[in-house]
């Protein structure tokens, strides 16, 4: 199992530490480093600050929104990374929900979120592989455009730029089952939002049929502290906004992913609790014992205990949130 190094995006603005930890994760081995993007920081320029101040460590986007570019414009961004770094790029894509995509891009979130993904992928695939224009008569994106709204003068073109690599890996983060089956036959990897490697059963069905070499990259918080409350209340924190504000009431897919889990109660809870704007209320109810498995935190002998269950099931690399240079070190140390 490889180890990653997860930044997610920034907050309030940059966060000065990122590019430290990007430098240390290389130094200690780490195999990749990951950036995010929601509605303030955007994925793809952090990441090209740390690959022109790295030389090794592999560069991801988990998650690039594709509602925030056409697939044409993230395969560009893709293709001039993957260049610039001499071959290090790594896609990850996800579709984002409702509430972000037509509250923030202001734009219609598909009707058939799977048929939207599979077009999707499939436009940055001919773009990569660049064997002719780009040429795709999809229901969410058309090749040239045909629109009643357009001229109809619009000409299928093929990238100027040859790419560097026509297999640049690209994964998907996927929650429901249906959507994370179909990212095992079109991607090359997922990245899942929460994995507890004591209930891999709850992605059984959906997991397979795995193609060889298909990547599974879920994300972590690890902190090495002594005190397992505090060391978990980062990860109550995030779990308290996703479940209960990164989505609406009705249709909120990080909820329905922690019902799924064996959780459903308290999911709907932490809804509850947050959209009454009773926030600190919301994650003090998210379940120690949820944000627990779905984390590595604690002691250094109980962080190794931990990472063994982690190995034993299909998770290929672990991408840590860690928020310090000696909880890297010891996960590095830990993983020999």
């Amino acid at each position: 199992m490889r180890l990653g190094l997860a930044l997610g995006y920034w907050g309030r603005g940059p966060d000065r530490s990122h590019l430290d930890l990007a430098t240390e994760a290389e130094n200690l081995g780490y195999d990749s480093v990951w950036t995010a993007e929601a509605w303030g920081s955007d994925a793809f320029t952090p990441l090209t600050w740390i690959a022109a101040r790295t030389s090794r460590i592999r560069l991801g986007t988990a998650i690039a929104q594709m509602a925030a570019r056409t697939p044409t414009a993230t395969a560009m961004h893709a293709l001039t990374l993957d260049h610039l770094s001499g071959g290090r790029m790594m896609l990850g894509l996800g579709l984002s929900g409702p509430q972000v995509v037509e509250g923030w891009y202001g734009r219609p979130f598909p009707a058939s979120p799977l048929t939207a993904t599979r077009e999707y992928v499939d436009v940055i695939r001919q773009v990569l592989r660049r064997e002719g224009p780009v040429a795709l008569d999809g229901r969410f994106h058309q090749h040239p455009y045909r629109g009643a709204d357009g001229t109809g003068i619009g000409k299928a073109l093929k990238p100027i730029t040859h790419p560097l690599r026509a297999d640049l890996p690209l994964l998907l983060g996927a929650e429901g089952p249906k959507n994370i089956a179909q990212t095992t036959r079109i991607a090359d990897g997922w990245l899942p939002l929460y994995w507890s490697p004591t209930r891999t059963d709850v992605y059984q069905a959906s997991l397979a049929e795995l193609p060889e070499g298909f990547m599974i990259a879920p994300m972590a918080r690890a902190k090495v502290c002594d005190d397992i409350a505090e060391g978990l209340l980062p990860v109550k924190a995030m779990l308290g906004f996703y479940i209960g504000g990164m989505g609406h009431a009705a249709r909120n897919f990080h909820a329905d992913l922690m019902a799924r889990m064996g959780y459903e109660e308290e999911a709907r809870r932490i809804q509850e609790l947050f959209l009454a704007g009773r926030r600190e209320e919301a994650v003090l109810a998210v379940p120690d014992a949820f944000a627990d498995e779905i984390s590595l935190v604690g002691p250094r002998e109980r962080i190794a205990e931990r990472l063994d269950l982690w190995r034993k099931g299909p998770v290929t690399d672990l991408l840590v949130t860690a928020p310090d240079p000696h909880t890297l070190r010891v996960l590095a140390e830990l993983n020999n």
